[in-house]
C-alpha cells in the first residue's frame, strides 16, 4: 500500500463517510385521523415508489463502465490553479466516450481523492449517473486537497472560483455545454454559490444538507459557540489536505507547494480564527465575515432549478428550509425532502427513497434528465411534491406546498408552576398557569447523553454506537435540569415548523445560557427528544422586522448576535429571553406528553467564550400571570 493509500484510508476513517441505513429512534405509530387543512398530505411511505405511479422509470445505464482522469488543473482568474477529476464513460471494450456529455460538477474542501468511493460526507458515487450519459467532474475547492492557494472557508475569492470552475467546464471538450452541481454540506453550499453568479451552461443543482445562516446555523447558535463541530470540521479539512497529491511524483515542487499552503492555512486562517472566537473577540460576533460565507445573502440571485435534501437531527436543521423557502418566493422550480437524518446520514443520502419518491440517484437522474438534457417529463413537479417532510412521533411523511403552510396555527402553552432537578415536573398548559419560580444549575454535563451530542458531531457518535439509548430516551439527561409538561393529550399534536420559547429569568452575574429541548413523552415514560434550541442571555436582543410571526404570535426570533447588541441582564431584574427553536415535524400522539426540558448547557456542543466563563451561574425562571413563560408551536 502505497504512503498515499494509507493516508486517503486513515482520512475516511476519520471521516466517518461509509453509507448507512437508518434506524429509527422510535417505532413507527399508527398516527390517528388526517391532516387538518389542505395543504397537507400524508404520502406512501417507505419501499412505494411514488415514480412509478407517476409513469416515470429509472432508465438504465448506457455505458458499460467509467474511466477518471486525475489533477486535471483548472486555471483562476488570479492564476491559482485548482485541479479535478474528470469521470468519463467508456464503452464495453473500456474505450473513453468522445461524445460531448452534459458535465455534473461537484466541488469539495474535502479532498477528491478521499471520496472516490462515495458514502457520508462524500454523497452518493458518480458511476450511476456518468454510466447513463453524464461526466463527473469534482473540483478540489481553493487551499484543500490537490488545489493550490489558501483555504479560507467560502471567501468572497473562494466563492468566486465556483461560478469559474462551472464556466470552465463549459469550454471543456468533452462538454456538450451544460452542466449540473451536486454534493452535500460544503459541496451543498459550493453549488448556491455557483448558481448565484449565473455562469454558462448551468441547468440545475441538487444540494444536500446545505447551510443557510453560517452563524446561526451552526458557528454560534444561540450566541454560544460550537465547540464540537466547527474544531473537528476545521480539524477535518487540514488533515484531508495532507494527503499527498497525486501530481506530485511527477511534479515535485507543485506537491511540496501545496503542503506549503495547507500549512499556512493553519497558521493564518484556522488557528487565528478558533482562537479569536475563544477568547471573545470578532470571530465570536456576527458581522460581515459570517455574512460572506453566508447562502441566504445570495440566494435570491439563484434561477436553476434546485431539490434540496435536510435532516430533522442535521447540523444544518435551520437554514436548509429557508433556502428553500426564499427559492419557492422567487418562483424558482425547487423541492425539498426533509428526512430523520443527521449530517452524515443526509449526506450520504441512503435513506432518501423512504419519503417514497426513489433513491437519491434516481431523483438526481430524473432531475437532470429533464432540466440539463432536456427529457420531457410533464409530471415531475406533480409526482415529487414541494415540500415532504418525516413526522416523528407517527413515522409517516407529510406533503405540503409550503414550508410554513397557510394551514397552521400558532399554538401556546404556558408554562405553570415550580420545577426542581431531579423530575420534578411543572406544567404547561394553554390557560390557568399558576405562578412559580424554578432554579435552573449550571451542570456541565447535560448534553452529553442526547441526540444534541450526536447533532453536533455530524452524525459520528450514532456511527460508532447506532443503538446507543442516548439517541432514543432524553429521561437521563432530563434530570440534569427542570421539565414541564402537558397532562396526556386526548388528540393528535401535529407540530411542523420553527418553534419559540419565551423564558422569564433573572441571574446575579447578568449572563448565562440556556439549551432547550422540545420532547414527546410517551406512556412508558420513554422521552424523545424532538428538536433544540439555544440563546445566551445577554445577546437576547430581538430585531421584530426579521422575526417571524403566525398568527400575531412569535415562532421564529431573530437576535442580532453583534458586540453592539450584547446587553447584560440588570442586576435584580426579571427580563423575558426568546430561544429560538430549530424546525421540526411531529405528530405527539393520545396519551403522550409535550414536555419542554430547560437546561443551561449542551456538551459538547456550546460553550461560553472564555470571557463570559465567570457569568456561569444559576438562572432563575419565573412563571405565571406576571411572567408569562410559554412555549409557541405552529400547529397543524
Amino acid at each position: 500500500m502505497t504512503l498515499r493509500s494509507r493516508a486517503a484510508t486513515l482520512a475516511l476513517v476519520v471521516l466517518a463517510a461509509t453509507a448507512t441505513t437508518l434506524t429509527p429512534g422510535a417505532p413507527a405509530a399508527q398516527a390517528a385521523g388526517r391532516a387538518a387543512g389542505r395543504d397537507a398530505h400524508w404520502v406512501p411511505g417507505p419501499g412505494s415508489q411514488v415514480q412509478q405511479a407517476g409513469g416515470w422509470r429509472p432508465r438504465p445505464e448506457q455505458y458499460a463502465g467509467t474511466q477518471v482522469t486525475q489533477d486535471v488543473a483548472i486555471p483562476m482568474s488570479d492564476g491559482v490553479v485548482l485541479r479535478g477529476d474528470v469521470v468519463r464513460p467508456t464503452t464495453a471494450d473500456g474505450a473513453v466516450v468522445t461524445t460531448p456529455l452534459p458535465v455534473v460538477i461537484t466541488i469539495t474542501a474535502y479532498n477528491k481523492t478521499l471520496q472516490t468511493g462515495g458514502g457520508g460526507l462524500a454523497g452518493p458515487a458518480a458511476d450511476y449517473l456518468v454510466e447513463r450519459g453524464y461526466v463527473q467532474l469534482t473540483v478540489d475547492a481553493r487551499g484543500t486537497g490537490s488545489s493550490a492557494g489558501v483555504w479560507e472557508a467560502f471567501s468572497p475569492r473562494e466563492t468566486q472560483d465556483y461560478g469559474e470552475v462551472v464556466d470552465w467546464a463549459h469550454r471543456q471538450p468533452w462538454s456538450n455545454g451544460k452542466s449540473a452541481m451536486t454534493g452535500p454540506s460544503y459541496m451543498g453550499i459550493a453549488q448556491l454559490y455557483a448558481a448565484a453568479a449565473h455562469p454558462k451552461g448551468l441547468k440545475a443543482i441538487f444540494p444536500q444538507v446545505p447551510g443557510a445562516d453560517t452563524y446561526r446555523d451552526i458557528v454560534a447558535s444561540g450566541g454560544a459557540l460550537d465547540v464540537s463541530f466547527i474544531p473537528l470540521w476545521m480539524g477535518l479539512v487540514t488533515a484531508a489536505g495532507l494527503v499527498p497529491p497525486a501530481y506530485g511524483a511527477q511534479q515535485p515542487a507543485a506537491g511540496f507547494g501545496a503542503l506549503l499552503d495547507r500549512l499556512a492555512t493553519a497558521t493564518t486562517f484556522t488557528v487565528p480564527l478558533l482562537t479569536g472566537a475563544v477568547l471573545g473577540q470578532a470571530p465570536a460576533y456576527d458581522g460581515p465575515f459570517y455574512a460572506d460565507r453566508s447562502p441566504i445573502n445570495v440566494v435570491d440571485r439563484i434561477k436553476v432549478p434546485t431539490f434540496l435534501v435536510s435532516g430533522e437531527y442535521d447540523l444544518f436543521q435551520r437554514g436548509t428550509p429557508l433556502l428553500y423557502e426564499r427559492l419557492q418566493a422567487h418562483g424558482v422550480p425547487v423541492r425539498m425532502i426533509t428526512g430523520p437524518w443527521d449530517h452524515l446520514q443526509g449526506s450520504s443520502g441512503a435513506d432518501v427513497g423512504q419519503a417514497g419518491y426513489g433513491s437519491l440517484q434516481e431523483l438526481q437522474l430524473r432531475w437532470f434528465d429533464h432540466y440539463v438534457k432536456g427529457v420531457p417529463d410533464p409530471r415531475l413537479l406533480e409526482d415529487i411534491k414541494p415540500f415532504t417532510y418525516y413526522e416523528q412521533g407517527s413515522g409517516r411523511w407529510v406533503t405540503t406546498k409550503k414550508y410554513v403552510s397557510k394551514d397552521l396555527r400558532a399554538t401556546s402553552f404556558r408554562l405553570s408552576g415550580s420545577a426542581a432537578v431531579g423530575g420534578q415536573a411543572g406544567g404547561l398548559t394553554q390557560d390557568g398557569a399558576q405562578s412559580g419560580t424554578s432554579t435552573v444549575p449550571p451542570l456541565p454535563v447535560t448534553g452529553l447523553c442526547t441526540r444534541s451530542a450526536n447533532q453536533w458531531t455530524a452524525g459520528i457518535l450514532h456511527q460508532a454506537w447506532p443503538d446507543s439509548p442516548c439517541l432514543r430516551d432524553n429521561r437521563v439527561n432530563d434530570l440534569g435540569g427542570l421539565t414541564f409538561q402537558t397532562e396526556p393529550l386526548t388528540a393528535p399534536l401535529r407540530v411542523q415548523g420553527p418553534i419559540n420559547v419565551r423564558l422569564y429569568t433573572s441571574t446575579p452575574t447578568g449572563d448565562g445560557m440556556y439549551s432547550v429541548a422540545v420532547e414527546d413523552v410517551a406512556p412508558d415514560g420513554t422521552v424523545s427528544r424532538l428538536t433544540g434550541g439555544w440563546q445566551t442571555l445577554s445577546q437576547r436582543a430581538l430585531d421584530e422586522s426579521r422575526s417571524r410571526y403566525l398568527d400575531g404570535q412569535l415562532v421564529q426570533p431573530y437576535h442580532p448576535f453583534t458586540r453592539a447588541s450584547q446587553q447584560p441582564v440588570p442586576a435584580g431584574a426579571v427580563v423575558p429571553v426568546d430561544v429560538e427553536v430549530f424546525p421540526t415535524g411531529a405528530a405527539i400522539l393520545p396519551g403522550h406528553r409535550l414536555r419542554l426540558s430547560v437546561q443551561a448547557f449542551d456538551v459538547p456542543h456550546l460553550l461560553p467564550t472564555a470571557p463570559n466563563l465567570p457569568q456561569i451561574a444559576p438562572l432563575t425562571l419565573h412563571t405565571g400571570p406576571a411572567y408569562p413563560s410559554v412555549l409557541t408551536v405552529p400547529v397543524r
